[in-house]
């Protein structure tokens, strides 16, 4: 029997791809997204369901019918977020909640709901998509990379437990992809009578709009390709980094102290 994956956010960028690489390599495939409807249908042993991160019971429908269709999960894809920007003094509580609740408690109720099955199994692999935003932070990004930086924690604390029950957890790190991240996966909130804020609105846009920036992006088949590394390179590896834009700024994170990494970055936002 072939193994299964499923994914979450599959409607398109780097959840379409992977669902479309997978599908491609004989996997059996659940594409799941908030509403289906994709070419993905027309694939073979790609079943397209229903699955909202913010519905508890649309978690846990996909989860059964994808088991029912299937027979087994092997491979659980968290893919599915998107990214909040702007000053946090201008965001209303409730985006701010949905940031968190989409990006976080989404993956970790999905996680929830696929994990007495891989327990059962003996075995399985999750793998959740984080971000360069998880190991360092731009400007006006306290909401997306706070979901970020907990997505790594939670996901290094669960590599840990649930090795006895014979479950890797896998993080996938991507940076700058040509996705519709500044479109419908972008959620961007600002106040112009917050005078104080406009400079570093103004610098950010003008970096990420820039040729030099948007020149670098790699394509969603980048991620595809490294989270199938992920899922069949058969090590105890827990973070793999997608792009060269990733390799680079996580190399520097790393390598460099607070104070010239965050400088370095200033001095190219122009701050």
């Amino acid at each position: 029997m072939p193994p299964t994956i499923l994914i979450t956010g599959a409607s398109s960028g780097i959840g379409k791809e992977t669902a479309k690489l997978f599908a491609a390599r004989d996997w059996n495939v659940i594409a799941t997204m908030r509403t289906p409807e994709t070419e993905l249908a027309d694939l073979a042993n790609v079943l397209v369901t229903r699955l909202d991160v913010t519905d508890a019971a649309s978690i846990a429908a996909a989860v059964s019918l994808g088991i029912e269709t299937f027979g087994q999960i092997d491979v659980l894809l968290n893919n599915a977020g998107y990214g909040a920007y702007g000053p946090l003094e201008a965001f209303p509580m409730d985006r701010i909640r949905r940031q968190f609740d989409t990006n976080v408690i989404g993956l970790i109720e999905t996680t929830k709901e696929v994990l007495p099955h891989m327990r059962a199994k003996g075995e399985g692999t999750i793998v959740n998509v984080s971000s360069i935003g998880g190991q360092m932070t731009f400007p006006l990004g306290a909401l997306y990379h706070g979901t970020k930086f907990a997505v790594e924690g939670i996901s290094e604390a669960l590599h840990y437990e649930l090795e006895a029950a014979g479950i890797k957890v896998k993080i996938v790190e991507p940076g700058m992809i040509a996705t519709d991240f500044g479109g419908r996966s972008f959620d961007f909130v600002n106040d112009e009578k917050m005078t104080e804020y406009q400079p570093v609105v103004k610098a950010l846009f003008g970096v990420w709009g820039s040729d030099d920036v948007t020149s670098r992006a790699s394509q969603p088949s980048v991620v595809a390709d490294v989270i199938w590394e992920a899922v069949t390179d058969g090590s105890g590896t827990l973070r793999y980094r997608a792009g060269a834009d990733a390799v680079e700024l996580l190399n520097n994170r790393k390598a460099l102290d607070d104070a010239t990494f965050i400088g370095g970055l200033k001095a190219q936002l122009g701050l």
